[in-house]
């Protein structure tokens, strides 16, 4: 009588070939559903829809920019030259131009820009948090009735379009505006604010004031105030312990609103474009104009990639932040 196949098995698994069934088994293949069991459930299946949404739409639009700044303005369509060509029947050459990432840092045009684009980032964002802070230390120490209707009144504006936001600010700071009216009856103005450094100042800190207030909010409301009260029993004023306290423990708080204002402002378009002066030419509105206007996408683009580049570094510098924090806390 012959054995049993599962006795066979177990013979052969426990014999000569033990140790190659043992190899296989440890490094082999694995069957489809152990696969799933193994790297796609709990929370590698939850990680992998950010991941795969960022892949869709960042890195899949990145690549094709990043293609288009290597190639040659073209009066074709598309305007570009491909980057990829037959030199001969079979026979296949790159062509990279370098032209459209060097003419950036000789042309005044871009370079101007960019610096012009990180000062009104960097100005706009100190004057997030210098108003921001109080506003959200204030919410975070009112009563949960009052602090739900002030997050409210934070988030009310977010209900009306952006651009009707900014068209209203071209009402209050024209010559004829709201404010230089009210100036008028007190004898004074009429006040220059329109087309200036100062009206692109206004219009980005009232437009990015809630990503400073909201990252703040969250990290003051969960502050232990026992802490204040025990540094109060030892004798701290209340401005020594707020600097020696609050502030540092705030300062993840401090660093992500930071972020959330400064990296969008840089590549502002709308607001320079209504409130600022045409002399005054922000990163954003180079960028369009060269897509738009001139037509010449491998420039655009090698634009885009170098604006997104020195928009890493902050956020690189915020991961490393974020990864001390977590393990100070460990």
């Amino acid at each position: 009588m012959h054995a049993p196949a599962s006795q066979t098995r177990k013979t052969l698994a426990t014999g000569r070939l033990a140790p190659l069934m043992e190899f296989f088994r440890r490094f082999g293949p694995l069957r489809w559903s152990a696969y799933v069991v193994r790297y796609w459930s709990g929370q590698r299946a939850v990680i992998a829809i950010p991941y795969f949404w960022l892949m869709l739409f960042f890195l899949v639009p990145f690549l094709l920019v990043f293609k288009i700044s290597f190639a040659e303005y073209a009066t074709a369509q598309p305007p570009y030259t491909a980057l990829i060509q037959q030199v001969e029947q079979g026979i296949y050459t790159i062509k990279l131009n370098l032209q459209n990432y060097l003419g950036l840092f000789s042309d005044d045009l871009y370079y101007t820009a960019y610096l012009y684009s990180l000062k009104v980032a960097a100005v706009s964002t100190f004057f997030c948090l210098l108003v921001g802070y109080p506003m959200a230390y204030a919410i975070a120490r009112s009563t949960p009735a009052q602090r739900n209707l002030f997050l409210m009144l934070i988030i009310l504006p977010f209900w009306t379009s952006f651009l009707l936001r900014v068209y209203a600010w071209v009402g209050l700071l024209k010559t004829d505006g709201v404010i230089n009216n009210v100036a008028a009856w007190f004898g004074l103005g009429p006040y220059t604010m329109m087309y200036t450094s100062f009206a692109v100042y206004i219009g980005i800190v009232y437009s990015y004031l809630p990503f400073m207030i909201l990252p703040l909010y969250s990290n003051l409301e969960k502050h232990d105030l026992t802490l204040i009260e025990a540094a109060q029993d030892l004798g701290a004023r209340p401005m020594k312990a707020f600097f020696s306290i609050t502030l540092p423990l705030s300062m993840p708080g401090v660093i992500a609103g930071c972020l959330l204002v400064f990296i969008p402002a840089v590549g502002e378009y709308v607001i320079p474009s209504l409130l600022g002066s045409s002399d005054q030419l922000m990163i954003g509105r180079v960028l369009t104009d060269e897509f738009f206007s001139n037509r010449d996408w491998p420039v655009a683009s090698a634009v885009a990639i170098v604006m997104l580049v020195l928009l890493l570094l902050p956020i690189i510098y915020f991961q490393r932040f974020q990864n001390k924090e977590l393990e100070a806390r460990k």
